[in-house]
């Protein structure tokens, strides 16, 4: 029954707004593939080194890995739908400019690559928008079909994308595939500017770049479900972004073809991504998230064998389309757990370090598999790239691809701001937190075992130097302890666990007995040379907090 109730991989398109946006993103990802296929093919007539070809790619991914973090942040900080249009004008100004260049005569090879780098650039800044804002779209209950859906969008783009351009630029030439390419950002950008988007507005203000970018990372290094598939996304691109980088060799070198072959190359790899998105939910209710990897990674690897040893185009494309089949399937069950396990205030953050592992394996191994067909030749780097993909499920003996869709758990309720006595700014900080518990000594490891889980569970929504200490004097008495940057960090910090997280510290309180509840202090640090010598001395902080009266309740 629970299967004949699942919604259906189409259902999210029965939204009018995920419909409409769907269709636009559509037509943009053909425009980034018609660039990709004109970039690539101009560069061969640029430059016969393998490893200028290669990156092509490597410029038009390396700007996701370095600035998507950063990007993440902006996205949970900001208005995304507004974030998205100036993505999506970076990457049309980029794409106009190559366009002119070319037109003009005037492209070089390293003009092309910085071009391009522009281009991923606004790519970079418009992909955790995008993908975080999903849940703005349609229902909760078919969301992993939504993002299903947008990796569809995608992987039909590169189906027929690269056949389309290398059909215009053998037609027309690369200056025509450039100018389409910008012309197909203009639908995206027409929704985006009809969107009227509902956020709600928050108490606080938001955060600075540099502290949600560093809240991000703190989450990730401290949820290991979402750490270890970011490390197994790497991994995965690292290995299979050879094919990739080496395409517009494999289509000249390896089977004497021209534009018009790279792009039909390139079609058989995104005809496979479909076939493998379509079916990406089958292969979950059948297999493990582990096992799916697994498989996806053997497929892959057998793929890039046969296209590495194939002298005939029809057997090539054959093993593009069972390689892109895998690709997608590998990339998207790690991206719905990534999407599925995020809570909300985090959610393009988390997003955004998935995206940066696929673009840095991508454009790492763009460079490095370009390397290798520079020194050892295109098939050797191939099989190369296919035994790294055999071997890497081994990954799998420390570093599991964990069950995590729905880990994150709805949002808890906003908590009352505790009250104080101490005028505080927006600023002071740090704030120190130490919680007493008093707890049976027979349930002692056992309640250390929990506090363990609570540490994670404070660490990821920003608190640092955290610590659990027992008295020896006392040994019933537990303290506590940890800090957050600034009042308002420890504002954000006490309101960002999710509902599972706060039955976990409610677990925790359980383990309290005594007829008095759990003390809390919360305390401001004062370090050598913090506090003003004079009351007059002007606080450079924000208007000061009204004080109020102590309490004892949640920490």
């Amino acid at each position: 029954m629970a299967q004949a109730s699942r919604p259906g991989t189409f259902a999210p398109l029965q939204h009018t707004l995920f419909r409409d946006m769907w269709l636009a993103s559509l037509i943009s990802n053909l425009g980034l593939f018609i660039l990709s296929v004109g970039a690539a093919w101009i560069m061969t007539q640029l430059t016969s080194s393998p490893t200028m070809i290669a990156m092509v790619q490597t410029a038009l991914m390396l700007p996701v890995a370095l600035f998507s973090v950063a990007s993440g942040a902006l996205a949970d900080m900001f208005d995304r739908r507004k974030l998205a249009m100036i993505a999506l004008s970076i990457s049309m100004a980029g794409t106009g400019a190559l366009t002119i260049a070319a037109h003009a005569g005037h492209i070089t090879a390293w003009l092309l690559l910085l071009l391009c780098f522009v281009v991923g650039s606004g790519t970079a800044l418009l992909w955790p928008a995008w993908g975080a804002s999903v849940n703005e779209q349609v229902p909760n209950e078919v969301l992993p079909a939504a993002v299903a859906l947008n990796g569809i969008s995608y992987n039909v783009a590169r189906s027929f994308g690269p056949a389309i351009g290398g059909v215009i630029v053998a037609s027309a030439g690369s200056v025509s595939a450039f100018a389409i390419a910008a012309v197909f950002y203009i639908p995206l950008l027409g929704v985006l500017y009809r969107w009227n988007r509902k956020s709600e507005a928050s108490r606080l203000p938001p955060e600075s770049l540099g502290r949600a970018v560093i809240s991000g990372f703190r989450f990730v290094l401290n949820s290991p479900p979402v750490r270890m598939v970011i490390i197994r996304t790497l991994v995965a691109a690292l290995a299979g972004g050879s094919v990739a980088a080496l395409l517009p060799l494999i289509a000249r070198d390896l089977l004497g073809g021209g534009a018009q072959l790279f792009g039909l190359l390139l079609g058989a790899f995104g005809i496979g991504s479909v076939f493998g998105a379509l079916n990406v939910g089958r292969l979950r209710a059948i297999f493990s998230g582990q096992v799916c990897v697994r498989l996806s990674s053997f497929g892959m690897g057998f793929a890039v064998v046969v296209v590495a040893l194939s002298r005939l185009p029809i057997l090539t494309g054959v093993a593009l389309l069972l390689f892109g089949a895998a690709w997608t399937a590998c990339m998207m069950i790690l991206n719905v757990s990534v999407q599925m396990s995020a809570p909300r205030w985090v959610a393009a953050r988390a997003l955004a370090s998935y995206q940066a592992a696929v673009a840095a394996g991508v454009a790492l191994g763009g460079w490095g598999w370009g390397a290798l067909a520079n020194s050892f030749g295109v098939d050797q780097a191939l099989l190369l790239s296919a035994a790294a993909l055999i071997a890497s499920p081994a990954l799998g003996r420390w570093i599991r691809v964990p069950a995590i869709a729905g880990l994150a758990g709805g949002a808890a309720d906003t908590l009352a701001d505790p009250e104080m006595r101490l005028p505080l700014t927006a600023r002071s900080g740090p704030i120190v937190i130490e919680i007493e518990y008093r707890v049976d000594t027979q349930q002692a490891r056992l309640f250390y075992s929990v506090m363990q889980q609570v540490r994670g569970s404070r660490m990821r929504n920003g608190a640092y130097g955290w610590s659990i200490a027992r008295d020896i004097a006392d040994p019933e008495l537990w303290t506590e302890r940890y800090h957050c940057p600034t009042w308002h960090d420890y504002l954000r910090q006490r309101n960002r666990p999710t509902q599972a997280e706060r039955d976990l510290h409610a677990r925790a309180i359980e383990f309290h007995i005594g007829s008095e509840s759990v003390r809390i202090r919360r305390m401001l640090e004062r370090p050598i040379g913090s506090v003003r010598w004079k009351d007059s001395t002007p606080d450079p902080g924000a208007t000061a907090s009204e004080p109020m009266e102590p309490q004892i309740g949640t920490p």
